[in-house]
């Protein structure tokens, strides 16, 4: 499954790319309106050729709800939610007869999910990048939350090649989720300089930083960071992109300035692993690369 980063990392032709291939695509609906969710939805449709097309949308958006039920509506095949819980999720997914798989951090929420009505939950850790719900590794919390349901649980975070998929699936993972690797694709709705950043990434350089959702998150160095550390970070009108903001600066703006190659303004997110990319490839080409020779398309 592929990672769902936003703002507009994720849109629909990186969705119905990955799709294509036999994977799950997602769109990331964080910082769209819903109309935005149903054209995405449809331009992942004519890509995908039949496959499997998601969503993915920040729990702590203050549109969550109505870009969830927008997706539904729309006839999206799996809603997944992040950056929080929610309750409400579920009732969208059973209104819709549509699968709900949470990103989980911890056992407690993992049984939670289940005892909900959750398909599958992915287990994600601190290597992920994005918004990070917990300072421990992916692959400490999976145990734990493997040994506490009986859904399918999905591993996220330091998915960068074959031989890690491999060691996931040998670790008991049902499945894999991967961010960063897709978002350096050139189907990622990003500019050059946005691409620039993770090939240049050196072992160490992802660092932590506070959003104003109130999660850390895992970014990559950049004259917008510098800003932030020194308290001088632009702050636009509000747009009440959030259920609950520290105003510290405008996370959605800064994602959006970075993928738009923006780097005095933007925000780059990025997985710990990010140094192991080495080349921007086409999602054709990362699939083939993590999947040549064996079985795996629809």
């Amino acid at each position: 499954m592929q990672g769902g980063m936003a703002i507009r990392v994720s849109t629909g032709k990186l969705a119905g790319s990955v799709a294509r291939e036999g994977g799950i695509g997602l769109i990331a609906g964080s910082g769209m309106e819903p109309e935005e969710v149903r054209n995405e939805i449809k331009i992942a449709r004519s890509i995908a050729n039949g496959g499997i097309v998601g969503i993915n949308t920040m729990v702590a958006a203050s549109g969550f709800a109505p870009v969830m039920k927008a997706a539904a509506e729309s006839g999206i095949d799996a809603l997944i939610a992040g950056a929080g819980f929610s309750r409400d999720i579920f009732d969208i997914g059973r209104d819709y007869d549509i699968p709900v798989v949470p990103i989980v951090s911890s056992d407690r929420v993992a049984a939670l999910a289940e005892k909900l009505g959750a398909s599958a939950v992915v287990v994600e850790g601190s290597e992920a990048g994005g918004h990070l719900g917990t300072e421990r590794p992916a692959r400490d919390i999976f145990p734990e939350v493997k040994k506490a349901v009986s859904i399918p649980v999905l591993l996220a975070g330091g998915i960068i090649d074959r031989q890690d998929i491999i060691d996931a699936f040998n670790f008991g993972a049902d499945g894999v989720q991967v961010g960063t690797r897709f978002a350096a694709s050139f189907e990622a709705n990003v500019e050059k300089s946005f691409h620039d950043t993770y090939l240049k990434a050196k072992k160490g350089d992802v660092f932590r930083i506070m959003s104003p959702v109130g999660l850390w998150g895992n970014a990559l160095p950049t004259p917008f960071t510098d800003k932030v550390a020194a308290g001088t970070a632009h702050h636009p009108t509000c747009m009440g992109c959030l259920k609950k903001c520290s105003r510290r600066f405008c996370i959605i703006q800064a994602l959006i300035d970075a993928r738009a190659g923006d780097l005095e303004k933007g925000l780059v997110f990025a997985g710990e692993h990010v140094y192991r990319i080495n080349e921007i490839l086409s999602v054709a080409e990362i699939f083939e690369m993590f999947f040549k020779d064996l079985e795996y398309r629809n």
